[in-house]
């Protein structure tokens, strides 16, 4: 048997909380967002994306809060997974149900807020949307610096680091121009840095509305919730997978997570070891049930187990086309059981069911995965343009698709590119065209 070297992962930064205590602060940075979620589950909501007046209202009154509170913890509740869009409805999101006993789901969502940050604190107003992707680019560097730093950095060592990697997106993109030119007055360079300087405000603001950080008199800190974020924006799940232990006793949940990191051979194999392990019906029942749920990677793995299962599995795979979350992942089992060569199933989707799987996977690939593998990831899209795929991204009504489109901006390495999504996640955000 052969042995998979592996590089050791990144060591979390000296002083990093326990991940129960990292959740208590995530819990407390969304406590607003997290009763307007419930009580908008609880039927007092409005049942709709967005808040009309009356419902705004009325939540002010029944929490005691203003209704610019209510307002952002409703945007927040939305970015964060606590509420979900279905259509032009919104329900109570699946990290809700588990908000109290799933330390990791909270660490999840509040990470979906940091990534989203920029859509938290809207930018200043009459500045060109090029130099606030640009300012949106750099923040990755402030954040480092600040990390590194391990205590307060004044700002103005900041604002020169925001202004040396905005100067560096312009030579990386061939926008220093050639030949004789007028020099700049010294009123276009005053400009310059006081743009930087507005933009750097409200980027640190911005990251402090998420918890990310705090301001003092000039100088700003990593928050110990910040400084694990940046350290998990770093780490690269570099740990190879090996077979893991007790599979067969675990319930299907914990089973598929066991074999997420397998390769297709030896997954398969502890799949056909914990079915021999109980009766096929209750198997199937219990595959389905996890499919069923929130975690876009177990249902994909979920339907990767039904394969192992076969005919047996056949007639409840067929009963389930009719549910809309399952039927792209139906289809594609019930054409590959029929015969189809598991390159050609895909055409059994319509166009919308192709795009619809397209998110749900690139949200597994958020949640579980490396951002290359997001990345890459655009290549799958049948649409096979970028503009195009986002287009009917925003059409197909997914209700992770903001925190997708966040993700993959935040990844893609093409910066014009990245604006374009980040500005599709805007649009679906706040139910633009």
């Amino acid at each position: 048997m052969t042995t998979r070297r592996t590089r050791p992962a990144p060591r979390p930064p000296e002083g990093t909380p326990a991940p129960a205590e990292l959740a208590r602060q995530a819990r407390a940075v969304l406590a607003d967002a997290v009763r307007i979620a419930r009580w908008a589950a609880d039927g007092a909501g409005p049942g709709t994306a967005t808040l009309a007046t009356q419902a705004l209202e009325r939540a002010a009154a029944a929490m005691e809060l203003s209704p610019a509170q209510v307002r952002a913890g409703w945007d927040r509740a939305r970015l964060a997974g606590l509420i979900e869009l279905h259509g032009d409805t919104a329900r109570p999101g699946w990290r809700l149900r588990a908000w109290n006993r799933d330390d990791s789901a909270v660490l999840r969502g509040w990470v979906a807020l940091f990534d989203a940050w920029s859509l938290v604190h809207p930018s200043p107003e009459g500045i060109e949307a090029t130099a606030v992707a640009e300012a949106v680019e750099a923040v990755p560097q402030v954040l480092s610096l600040l990390q590194l730093s391990a205590g307060p950095v004044p700002v103005p060592a900041l604002l020169d680091l925001l202004g040396q990697r905005v100067a560096e997106l312009h030579e990386e993109r061939c926008e220093v121009p050639y030949g004789p030119r007028e020099q700049p007055a010294p009123a276009t360079t005053e400009t310059s840095a006081d743009l930087n300087a507005l933009l750097l405000d409200w980027a640190l603001e911005g990251l402090a509305a998420v918890g990310a950080l705090t301001l003092g008199a000039g100088n700003a800190t990593l928050t110990p919730l910040g400084n694990w974020a940046v350290w998990v924006k770093l780490e690269q799940i570099c740990v190879a997978a090996q077979s893991p232990a007790g599979n067969i006793e675990q319930p299907a949940a914990d089973m598929l997570l066991g074999c997420a990191r397998l390769t297709p051979g030896p997954a398969r194999a502890e799949y056909r070891a914990w079915l021999a392990a109980r009766p096929v019906g209750s198997a199937v029942t219990e595959l389905l049930a996890v499919a069923r749920g929130e975690d876009a990677l177990l249902r994909g793995l979920a339907f990767e187990a039904l394969r192992v299962v076969g005919a047996p599995a056949e007639p409840v795979v067929r009963s389930v086309v009719t549910e809309a979350p399952l039927r792209p992942y139906a289809l594609l089992w019930l054409a590959e059981y029929e015969g189809a060569d598991p390159d050609d199933a895909q055409d059994v989707l319509s166009r919308e069911e192709a795009t619809w799987l397209w998110v749900d996977t690139a949200a597994a690939v958020a949640d579980h995965g490396e951002t290359g593998l997001l990345v890459r990831h655009l290549d799958s899209a049948v649409q096979g343009t970028v503009p195009a795929l986002l287009d009917e991204v925003r059409a197909v009504g997914h209700p992770r698709t903001v925190q997708v489109l966040v993700a993959l901006a935040a990844a893609h390495p093409d910066p014009a590119l990245a604006k374009a999504v980040r500005r599709a996640a805007f649009q679906v955000h706040t139910g633009g065209a």
